[in-house]
Order: structure tokens, then C-alpha cells, then sequence
């Protein structure tokens, strides 16, 4: 198991931007995917964004057009750059990276972080 270590959540105005970063203890050789999630409360979690290890992205249809999912490849994170953000864009936001260790596959969860969109 892996540590992931969100931060970046807050309260911001409608319009405003936010930016997500989540950092990965440890080194993992076989990373499958990582992604944003976001979960309300008595609600399933849902991805807000993903990107594999080859670079592909996809979004919500919420997300298009207003958030961007980036690597740091030196840093080793995943970014989520949030702008036009709006009220229902309020929600706990979870960091999960899925990963292969000695042929197994594991999907670990950061601690989440609260996003907030409010006047």
C-alpha cells in the first residue's frame, strides 16, 4: 500500500479556481492510471478526472472545459486545476492511484480534501 498526500482544497467564490495536487510516497514502477474523485455525502464516488500512464486523459462531463488533470513527473503528482468553478462543484475530492505490484493490482485513496464554492 502507498501513501497519497492531497492538498490544495479550500473555499473559493463561483468563478474562482482551485488547484488539487496529490503526491505518492514510495516509487511505483507499474502505475496503471491516476485520478481525481469527488464524493458527496450518502452519494457513490465518482471520477472527476483520470489520466494513464501513457498520458491519455478523460473528464466528467461536468469537468470538461473548466478542469485539467496534469502529471509532475519530477514531483511525482497529480494536479487538478479547477477554474469557473461553481456551487455544485462542492464536494469532498479524492486522489486515487491504480497500480501493479508483482502481478496484483491495487487502487489506493488519499485522505480527501474539501472543496468548497461558495459566496
Amino acid at each position: 500500500q502507498v501513501q497519497l498526500v492531497e492538498s490544495g482544497g479550500g473555499l473559493v467564490q463561483p468563478g474562482g479556481s482551485l488547484r488539487l495536487s496529490c503526491a505518492v510516497s514510495g516509487r511505483l514502477s507499474s502505475i496503471n492510471a491516476r485520478g481525481w474523485y469527488r464524493q458527496a455525502p450518502g452519494k457513490e464516488r465518482e471520477l472527476v478526472a483520470g489520466i494513464t500512464s501513457g498520458g491519455g486523459t478523460n473528464y466528467a462531463d461536468s469537468a470538461k472545459g473548466r478542469f485539467t488533470i496534469s502529471r509532475d513527473n519530477a514531483k511525482d503528482t497529480v494536479n487538478l486545476q479547477m477554474n469557473s468553478l461553481k456551487p455544485e462543484d462542492t464536494d469532498v475530492y479524492y486522489c486515487n492511484i491504480n497500480y501493479i505490484v508483482r502481478g496484483r493490482t491495487y487502487d489506493d485513496w488519499g485522505q480527501g480534501t474539501q472543496v468548497t464554492v461558495s459566496s
